[in-house]
């Protein structure tokens, strides 16, 4: 479990988060929101990655994370299979597990045939692949997603909707995206953020997500 109890953060005399509490349990939340609402400030707050004004966090050690970034970057010239070994070094995941687990999360996003290919011949759509496999490398209980889908075709987008169907019982899963249907198709329950505030959290079931999302934002601004 992950618990926000008062966070702020600022920039200056910016507030990019305003006194936000949130807790977060196993299942699978969507973070929606316009540019600026603090979506990724929150993301990397509660990763540890960026430090807070006030307020405190609790969450397991870094072992228990996967992140995906909006913008992650590669070396260019390794490999997919050489980019992944130096992800579980970095996850420290045991020597004699390592390639047993890079194949796993291969066949996962599709891509284990691209194995041996060389990082700047992949496509956009293969590079995020690429960055989702990082992030479930270790099988990690909490995962944290920032604009997953993007550059995904619509059957890659329909298989990480699988994959992440097929983990959220077990673990905790954020998804921050600007596409509503990803939301909508995927996680239990929205957070809805505007202004550095959460102004929604609440389970899904049965709501036109699309609607409600553009009534709560317009009628906040």
């Amino acid at each position: 479990m992950i618990e926000l109890a008062h966070v702020t953060k600022k920039y200056g005399k910016k507030t990019v988060l305003d006194d936000v509490s949130l807790t977060l349990e196993k299942g699978c939340y969507g973070l929606l929101g316009p540019n600026g609402a603090g979506k990724t400030t929150l993301i990397q707050s509660t990763l540890g990655i960026i430090r807070i004004n006030k307020g405190s966090i609790q969450r397991k050690k870094d072992k228990d994370v996967g992140y995906l970034p909006q913008k992650l970057t590669f070396f260019e010239e390794a490999t997919v299979n050489e980019m992944l070994y130096y992800f579980t070094t970095v996850k420290k995941i045991e020597k004699k597990d390592r390639e047993i687990e890079i194949e796993r999360v291969l066949k996962k996003v599709n891509l284990l045939e691209k194995k041996d290919e060389r990082i700047k011949k992949l496509s956009g759509g293969m590079k995020q692949r690429m960055g989702i496999a990082q992030a479930i490398l270790g099988d990690p209980q909490l995962i944290m997603l920032d604009e997953p889908t993007v550059g995904l075709d619509p059957e890659e987008r329909k298989r990480f909707k699988e994959l992440i169907v097929n983990m959220k019982e077990e673990k905790t899963v954020l998804i921050s995206s600007h596409i509503v249907s990803d939301i909508e198709e995927i996680c239990d329950r929205v957070i809805i953020m505007n202004q550095g505030k959460i102004i929604q959290d609440r389970a899904l079931e049965k709501m036109e997500l699309e609607k409600y999302y553009l009534e709560t934002v317009n009628n906040i601004n």
